[in-house]
């Protein structure tokens, strides 16, 4: 299974959108979603989650991203020390995104995930489609 996913924002807090396109075999599903006040940390983050909650069985699945912030927190597993230190970084403040990220790492028990990283806006197919997904779902003024 592959999921792409993307997120995206008009202003950073504000209006935001996240997209994601699920891919098994010839088989695809678009999701996306927006809200009203929001981050695109938390778009990219909600992308994730999403597309996990989309499957019905336990997964292996291949994330692609464009977000350095998802990318680098899994991969360095900073959610461990996040946890650890009742939810505080490594500056002793409360770690943004706590809801989410809580979504996700229950996602995570669920499913084994392969994380790839994908360079934004460089012409690759899903993330461009993802994009798009996304911009299309921010909420209007």
């Amino acid at each position: 299974m592959e999921l792409y996913t993307d997120g995206a924002c008009s202003g950073n807090p504000g209006p935001g959108g996240w997209g994601a396109i699920l891919v098994a075999g010839a088989k695809e599903k678009e999701l996306a979603g927006g809200e009203a006040d929001t981050t695109n940390q938390r778009m990219e983050l909600q992308a994730v989650i999403e597309g996990l909650r989309a499957l019905k069985r336990p997964c292996k699945v291949t994330v692609y991203s464009d977000s350095a912030y998802f990318i680098n927190a899994l991969e360095k597993k900073w959610y461990v020390n996040w946890r650890k230190n009742g939810w505080k970084n490594s500056k002793g403040e409360a770690v943004k995104n706590r809801d989410l990220w809580e979504a996700l790492l229950q996602e995570m028990e669920r499913h084994q995930l392969l994380l790839q990283k994908v360079k934004g806006h460089s012409g690759h197919h899903y993330n461009e489609r993802c994009d798009a997904l996304a911009r299309a779902a921010v909420p209007k003024k």
